[in-house]
């Protein structure tokens, strides 16, 4: 079987020479394709951080196995490792957080085991990156959650669950603030959930999962989140047993797979060969797993396993009294404990079954639409203005323009209802969002929109627009801050 592998920048070829040093000790049957991707891609003239070739490969052999890859600081270039998971639509990114014996945090010291699975949505929220100035003081990033992309994450969470028999799967989010959008991803939680009696389904407010995380976190089995909130949970998760030198992750498509360490470039320690492989070799078992390859991913982490109980460990853990193995040094001691049974957390050896990587080629792009469409209706227009203006002076004006249509509901400034009541204690900065909503709730068309869009663009710059939209009679649409 073939994969795509790209080494990576900075620690990354070190680590990943040094990962499939132990997978050819164990003769894993597979054969690698090494593919450009990384900064020095990126410094090539390559936008998005790989050749036409390695997204060809990649695309053609269904499974990329990547090295830490660093992004270029300014140069208006996105990330080459969001990229790639959004391109390829890898939506489930899957990190496991496990105890490790050899591995001393605050908990192991405690004797408290931690087994956490964060399954973090990988491809919209604020990771979009759509983001634009509105005025000189004012920057606006658009959050997209859609609920075609909520459950495909969700679902795969709840299956992920059932098949490795977690008993409990936790949705944490800020639907409290966040109404809509995180409202939406809750709601799809709650609507998969009732499809998975047998697992134990509940939420949590993030900022609560995180005090309960560090707190309890044995009472913690599987967690989803969105993009943003799933990164940071996940990174609190590898500091409850270790840190990011002990934190795998998957990123999980229906068509194409990446597995990766979660940790960065570490360029101060490039080229001297003393990184920690540890959270590639964790990624590639997993892997491994995921094409079915099931005896020597077990083989290959009860060695890690067992090595670490060892005592043997690199420079950034274990025991500082005893001497650090460099990477290779640490590799050897893997392939050297091969075939070794753990005391702790042993794998079963369970036979191979190797899995097809690609079943089909794609002809085009999936569309994903909610199978019941509700009736739409447009009851007004939300339009962001840019004016240094007192909230009276610009209602004045706005009023003006509402003709017959139209009524000016409210005014607010960075979320909060300036306008027709307000405080003058609320700060306020040069962009208003001024709300006009049909008169009657009746429903309106886009002409009528534009039409109080042009009218109003005589008195101020429009920085832009939202409509007030209406699915099958529910508002679908926030209130201000004291509306």
């Amino acid at each position: 079987m073939k994969i795509a592998v790209a080494k990576g920048d900075g620690i990354g070829p070190e680590i990943m020479d040094a990962v499939l040093s132990i997978f050819n000790a164990n003769k894993v049957p597979l054969e690698y394709q090494v593919v450009d991707m990384g900064k020095w891609v990126f410094d090539k003239g390559f936008s998005n951080g790989m050749t036409p070739e390695a997204k060809q490969t990649i695309e053609e052999l269904g499974i990329l196995f990547k090295g830490p890859m660093e992004t270029p600081k300014g140069k208006g270039v996105k990330s080459v490792n969001v990229t790639a998971r959004k391109t390829w639509n890898t939506y489930a990114n899957k990190r496991v957080f496990q105890t490790l014996h050899g591995v001393d945090t605050v908990f192991s010291k405690a004797g408290i085991p931690i087994d956490i699975t964060i399954v973090r949505e990988n491809i919209e929220d604020t990771y979009g990156g759509i983001e634009h100035m509105l005025t000189q003081d004012v920057a606006l990033s658009r959050r997209f959650i859609t609920r075609p992309g909520s459950l495909q994450v969700i679902r795969y969470a709840f299956e992920m669950a059932r098949k490795n028999g977690a008993k409990r799967i936790t949705c944490g989010h800020k639907a409290n603030i966040m109404k809509l959008t995180d409202g939406l991803f809750l709601e799809c939680f709650q609507e998969v959930a009732k499809e998975y009696p047998d697992l134990k389904a509940d939420d949590v407010i993030v900022d609560d999962l995180a005090m309960k995380l560090v707190v309890r976190p044995q009472e913690f089995d599987v967690v989803v989140l969105t993009n943003l909130q799933g990164d940071i949970i996940s990174d609190l998760c590898a500091g409850l047993v270790g840190g990011l030198g002990f934190a795998p992750s998957a990123n999980i498509g229906d068509h194409i797979a990446i597995f990766e360490a979660v940790h960065g470039t570490a360029p101060d320690i490039a080229g001297k060969n003393i990184a920690n492989p540890t959270a590639l070799l964790l990624s590639g078992i997993a892997m491994l797993r995921h094409l079915g390859l099931m005896e020597n991913a077990a083989v290959i982490e009860n060695s890690l396993l067992f090595t670490l109980e060892q005592g043997v460990h690199t420079g950034d853990f274990g025991d500082k009294s005893t001497p650090a193995l460099n990477t290779t040094a640490f590799a050897e001691a893997i392939i050297a404990n091969l075939g070794q049974t753990p005391k702790h957390g042993a794998k079963a050896l369970l036979a191979n079954k190797p899995v097809t990587t690609t079943a089909f080629k794609l002809a085009k792009n999936e569309m994903m639409v909610s199978e019941d469409p509700q009736q739409e209706e447009i009851l007004g227009v939300d339009l962001f203005i840019e004016s240094s203006e007192q909230p009276d002076f610009i209602a004045k004006k706005c009023q003006r323009h509402a003709g017959v249509k139209f009524n000016l509901v409210n005014i607010s400034n960075r979320g909060t209802q300036v306008w027709p009541t307000g405080s003058v204690y609320t700060n306020l900065v040069n962009q208003y969002n001024v709300r006009f909503e049909s008169i009657d709730d009746s429903a309106l068309n886009q002409q009528d929109v534009l039409g109080l869009y042009v009218s109003l663009s005589g008195d101020f710059k429009i920085c832009s627009s939202e409509l007030l939209n209406r699915w099958g009679g529910k508002k679908a649409y926030s209130l201000a801050q004291g509306q």
